[in-house]
């Protein structure tokens, strides 16, 4: 019979890939507004931060340093640090459709990390329904000739890896510390980070112009974009992912481009319907693996 928590991880999970889905669309919106990337990365992230702070303070989280969450932190400079600056920098050569498309290789990329690092044991039904589902995605986000160049390319894939890495090691050090608390202190080591780069790349002389938003509207959709993408995504998915093993939560990502074409569907876009059966596709499959993991697994997974 499969538990009530399970259900609530299964929604906060749903909740992040959404978040992350729209937040895609926001990020390369003000990307097109010649906001330089590593700026859009600190003023998303300062967002985030002090979206989860008020959060923090708010709800009176109790907030108490320990060694797990000083390690925890750490993985914030891997994600979303180091691999949200190399997605921007690959965004800008790339479309939006081309890196969410890449991006939807991370669920097979976090299955084998899952394997080999946490012994986790994945059943051929789950394999079966995220490979369906990710010929959904395929369907959804396949244009010929779609723009992007090799270094654009590259810098997606290693940032997809990246994320794929923090997936596994955060599910692996989560213990007792609460999800807002960790989502805070990732994005705050993220923000550090970003900052140090930014600055880096302007001292050595690598930009002249800090590329800064020129207008308040601007400034705004930025912060926006960063509480949605970072602050509220990683909140629900470090909830979601403390209840769920690395890869049933990774099969869930199929889900994001679904919601970022629904996002760019309200924006204006319309669909073909081979679009719209990959939709289909890929939430059925998603769906079908989720259901196969709450019925036959407990919440949970092995860890070395």
């Amino acid at each position: 019979m499969p538990s009530t928590t399970s259900y609530r991880h299964v929604l906060l999970l749903v909740a992040a890939t959404a978040c992350w889905g729209c937040g895609t669309v926001l990020s390369k919106q003000v990307l097109d507004r010649d906001v330089a990337p590593l700026i859009l990365l600190a003023v998303e992230l300062a967002a985030s931060s002090l979206l989860l702070a008020t959060g923090t303070f708010l709800i009176r989280v109790r907030f108490t340093w320990s060694a797990s969450l000083a390690r925890l932190a750490l993985l914030g400079v891997l994600n979303p640090g180091v691999a949200y600056a190399l997605g921007l920098f690959g965004l800008v050569t790339i479309s939006a459709s081309l890196s969410v498309l890449l991006w939807a290789t991370e669920p097979a990329l976090i299955m084998v990390l899952a394997v080999l690092l946490l012994r986790e044991r994945i059943a051929a039904a789950t394999v079966i329904a995220v490979a369906v589902a990710l010929i959904g995605v395929l369907l959804v986000l396949y244009r010929p000739g779609a723009p992007g160049d090799a270094m654009g390319i590259a810098l997606t894939v290693g940032a997809v890896t990246a994320c794929a890495i923090y997936t596994v090691l955060t599910r692996w050090l989560l213990l007792d510390d609460s999800s807002l608390s960790v989502a805070l202190v990732q994005q705050v080591a993220a923000l550090v980070f970003a900052v140090v780069l930014a600055a880096s790349t302007k001292i050595i002389g690598t930009s002249d112009d800090l590329g800064l938003p020129d207008d308040g509207s601007t400034w705004v959709l930025a912060a926006v974009s960063g509480m949605v993408y970072y602050g509220l995504a990683f909140w629900l998915f470090i909830g979601g992912l403390r209840g769920v093993p690395a890869s049933v939560a990774g099969s869930l990502f199929p889900l994001i481009p679904v919601f970022g074409l629904a996002a760019g569907y309200l924006a204006g876009d319309r669909l073909l319907d081979r679009q719209w059966f990959g939709a289909t596709l890929a939430v059925v499959a998603t769906a079908a693996a989720t259901a196969y993991h709450l019925t036959r697994q407990p919440a949970g997974s092995p860890r070395v």
